[in-house]
């Protein structure tokens, strides 16, 4: 197993990898010790699930799935949570740590949670209902005082998302939940989309 992988918030039950993430927490202090999960055993555990998830989430839940369908949208799917989470791991320890912030890194970082969040909340259905109250983040310039500020609010909406129930636990049916769920990958969706831009514009103020 490489680092990357031991280090990882590897994926939730929804993707059909871990039965628990191993977060990465995110600091008020020193950077705490990672959990190292059992991947093998906990993908054997999921594998039962596999079929459940995907009749139940995606853009078409009742549009029919051939094998190669089936397996190219896992695939993808296990892909996109993965790196989501690995980036949240390794944003949690660059705030953890005394050095300055990398702003190419923080750029870079958010901009692909942004782009697989976007991607999640098309392959999962889980853009908000017109129904819902828009989630409106803001989206004002920020120095290089507030940006870890931001950047802690985007981990801890992430880690709300994936321990949201009915994320964890494909098997959970609560509107309220499925409503949070929602709200918060479209804060995750705008959050990182914001900070691409604006590490992007400190990057450049620096050089």
């Amino acid at each position: 197993m490489s680092n990357t992988s031991r280090y990882s918030l590897v994926a939730i039950p929804l993707l059909l990898l871990v039965t628990a993430p191993v977060f990465a927490q995110v600091p008020t202090g020193p950077a705490p010790a990672i959990d190292k999960t059992n991947v093998v055993r906990a993908r054997q555990q999921a594998e039962s699930r596999r079929e459940y998830q995907l009749r139940n989430f995606g853009t078409q839940p009742n549009a029919p799935l051939d094998k190669r369908q089936r397996e190219a949208l896992l695939k993808q799917t296990a892909e996109d949570f993965d790196r989501i989470l690995m980036r949240h791991n390794e944003i949690a320890r660059v705030l953890a740590a005394t050095n300055p912030i990398d702003y190419h890194f923080v750029s870079d970082a958010t901009a692909e949670i942004q782009k697989r969040a976007t991607r999640l909340q098309s392959t999962l259905a889980l853009h908000q209902l017109p129904t819902e109250t828009p989630v409106v983040e803001k989206s004002d310039e920020i120095d290089e005082s507030q940006i870890k500020d931001v950047l802690v609010r985007m981990c801890k909406q992430i880690r709300s998302f994936v321990t949201n129930p009915v994320i964890e636990n494909p098997n959970t049916v609560d509107a309220q939940q499925l409503t949070n769920a929602r709200r918060d990958l479209e804060s995750v969706v705008q959050i990182s989309a914001h900070l691409k831009k604006e590490a992007a514009r400190l990057e450049k103020h620096h050089k």
